[in-house]
């Protein structure tokens, strides 16, 4: 450790691997979801006796990997109130001192590190802020996909029964009337809402990278050992 910092603890050994898993099922659930768009690699297969099962291979794909996200979000939903480790959701009450904190944040971010009146060894509101609007994107994306696979459902029911295609009904109906009264609209709200989380991750790359060059403190290390090193200001 060099002198004159010390090492903070900023996620858990679960939730690093959490990081990961979804990493990796993002990156899978775009690859198959774009297949699915538009086949942009079964002319490439000789084989008509595979071609067949690629579309199929990439609809598994892409559901499983929705699968895990879905269960993600709803492991970070209750980590954001009952973690013992933090709690994410009191970064997010709109209080005086995470606006401040916001502020101060944003402003650091756009002077290019000019201007730090804030603690950086902890998980600021701004970070806050960003992880919340990304897993309401994900929320989004959950909802406009269920209502594309439950309408595949066209005879109401399912091999579990007909209760779940009904209460996938109750659940995303109201999608088709936010996009625009279509499936199609669904489609075309579902496609465009990837590029929206791919640009989230972009920035989310970028912005880490940025922290651990201008603050000095390793940002980047804490996906994988899950500390970060502050200066020690008793020193």
């Amino acid at each position: 450790m060099s002198s004159g910092h010390k090492q903070v603890k900023r996620m858990t050994a679960f939730m690093r691997i959490n990081h990961w898993t979804v990493a990796i099922c993002m990156v899978a659930a775009v690859l198959t979801g774009l297949y699915i768009g538009h086949p942009y690699y079964q002319s490439f297969m000789a084989d008509p006796a595979v071609t067949k099962y690629v579309m199929a291979w990439n609809r598994w794909i892409h559901f499983m990997s929705a699968i895990i996200f879905d269960v993600s979000s709803v492991v970070v939903a209750y980590l954001y109130f009952f973690s013992r480790f933090e709690k994410p959701y009191k970064k997010l009450i709109p209080s005086g001192g995470n606006i401040k904190e916001f502020l101060a944040v944003f402003i650091n971010l756009l002077t290019l590190n000019r201007v730090k009146k804030f603690d950086s060894s902890h998980a600021d509101s701004f970070n806050a802020v960003f992880f919340f609007i990304f897993h309401l994107m994900l929320v989004w994306m959950l909802l406009s996909g269920l209502q594309m696979y439950v309408h595949g459902l066209a005879s109401g029911i399912s091999s579990i029964g007909g209760w779940w295609p009904a209460l996938l009904h109750f659940a995303t109906d109201w999608t088709v009337s936010v996009c625009g009264g279509s499936l199609m609209d669904v489609r075309i709200c579902h496609h465009y809402s990837m590029y929206a989380i791919i640009a989230w991750v972009m920035f989310h790359v970028y912005y880490q990278i940025w922290r651990t060059i201008f603050w000095k403190e390793g940002d980047i290390a804490i996906v994988i050992g899950g500390s970060k090193f502050v200066r020690d200001e008793k020193r």
